[in-house]
């Protein structure tokens, strides 16, 4: 009785939930409530994967979910991207009978990267993927190690483990069980990748000895290894081989030669990797090669992270970063700089979820990306405007480039004075402040 009242509940409250627009964890709390177990007593398709990771969850989770899709699959997902335990209840429970059987195929979940262990507590993955663990969200997560000890707490036997091979902490989480790894080759970090402010992966996590690197890529990514203890990278089944930032194009192979070649929609490497992730995990699925780039080749994600517009003859592009997250902000600057034209940055708000005023992750931002010649101007907006600027005077950026906006309606003044291509750097929390301010003839194009 209570299982199906549970159930019963939680439909109800997500769909006042919809009617009013408010999010998506409060009808699965409901649900817990009510039958704290309620997780372990659904029945479940055949297949289950969870995706965790400090950076591209949302956008490699989008990925999977269109190619399954387009191979005829019903999928159950959490489209809303609530990745905590009441999130992933509301996604189940409104997916599943009164009587507690999920009407999907498949389950693809993206699974927060501290509570998966929790999650996995009432229902285990049949495919588990590790993207990467980094520097995220310091005040609520710590260190990278903290976050990959959590993680290596949700891997049990039983899981087909899909772990990026060029990161030592995904490795380190697999815990020695056999894994299934993807993973760059240098020809395709030349296009684009690079280090920040900072070296977390300048030491073993295992043995706390100076690591090794053929090649360096996003953070502590890389051909890693420990002369010390021998932690290594390995040789990874699937493998960007080639990526052009300039056309998007990509290349990936498989153990056995094969070769799959891809178009980004978005033409940056972290969008390839992402690509490449859900390359790996759709092939280990069993969907085929021709397949999965039917799907996703020139695919622009839908989840609203990045998003363009023309306006009187120039482009407008808004990048959405995580929180208190430098690499996401990285990747970003990253790609501002080499499309080249003026920066936007808006910090009006540091946590999503936590009050906190705690802004010393924006010292780990690698600003000196918009150093760049290609960067006209560099414009700072929001509550923490003084503390950006302030950043930026240790920045190898020219002073002369840096404006200061007093309030964010000062961002309609500037993109009526700058004529050329601006590029929007913020966060979730910020988007609606400066789509607020967006001019009224802009118009949204889908390309990148």
């Amino acid at each position: 009785m209570r299982k199906f009242l549970a159930i019963l509940v939680c439909k109800l409250a997500a769909l006042a939930g919809r009617i009013v627009g408010r999010g998506s964890s409060k009808p699965g709390a409901l649900a817990l409530k009510i039958c704290p177990d309620i997780l372990s007593r659904l029945v479940l398709p055949e297949t289950v994967a969870a995706v965790t990771g400090s950076n591209g969850k949302t956008s490699a989770v989008e990925l999977v979910v269109k190619i399954l899709q387009d191979s005829g699959k019903k999928v159950c997902w959490n489209r809303e991207g609530s990745n905590q335990t009441e999130g992933v209840a509301t996604m189940l429970l409104n997916a599943s009978t009164l009587g507690g059987r999920v009407k999907a195929d498949v389950i693809v979940m993206e699974s927060d990267e501290r509570y998966a262990r929790l999650t996995f507590r009432y229902l285990k993955p049949t495919h588990f993927m590790i993207l990467n663990i980094l520097r995220d969200q310091m005040t609520r997560n710590g260190h990278p190690e903290f976050i990959c000890g959590k993680i290596a707490d949700a891997v049990s036997d039983g899981m087909r483990l899909i772990v990026n091979a060029d990161d030592p902490l995904c490795v380190l989480a697999a815990g020695g069980r056999e894994t299934v790894g993807f993973g760059l080759e240098k020809a395709a970090v030349d296009g684009g990748a690079s280090g920040g402010v900072y070296d977390d992966g300048k030491f073993c996590p295992v043995c706390g000895g100076e690591m090794v690197y053929g090649w360096r890529g996003f953070g502590a990514l890389g051909d890693f290894s420990c002369p010390a203890c021998g932690h290594s990278r390995g040789e990874p089944k699937y493998r960007l081989t080639a990526f052009d930032a300039a056309d998007g194009t990509m290349t990936v192979a498989e153990s056995g030669g094969a070769e799959t070649e891809m178009t980004c929609g978005i033409r940056s490497l972290h969008h390839a990797y992402n690509m490449l992730a859900a390359f790996a995990l759709c092939r280990e699925l069993g969907v085929p090669a021709e397949a999965v780039k039917r799907s996703i080749s020139d695919y622009f994600l839908t989840n609203g992270r990045i998003r363009c517009w023309d306006q009187a003859g120039r482009r407008l592009v808004l990048m959405t970063s995580k929180h208190e997250n430098s690499v996401s902000y990285n990747y970003s600057l990253s790609y501002a700089a080499r499309e080249g034209g003026s920066v936007l940055v808006i910090v009006d708000a540091v946590s999503r979820k936590y009050f906190t005023g705690e802004t010393s992750w924006l010292w780990d931002i690698d600003f000196d990306r918009l150093a760049a010649d290609s960067v006209r101007s560099v414009w700072l907006a929001g509550k923490y405007v003084w503390d950006i600027a302030q950043r930026l005077e240790y920045s190898a950026v020219p002073p002369e480039k840096v404006n200061v906006l007093e309030t964010l309606d000062g961002i309609r003044d500037m993109l009526a004075r700058e004529t050329g291509d601006v590029y929007v750097v913020t966060c979730f929390s910020d988007r609606d402040k400066f789509l607020s301010r967006l001019p009224a003839d802009a118009a949204e194009r889908r390309e990148m």
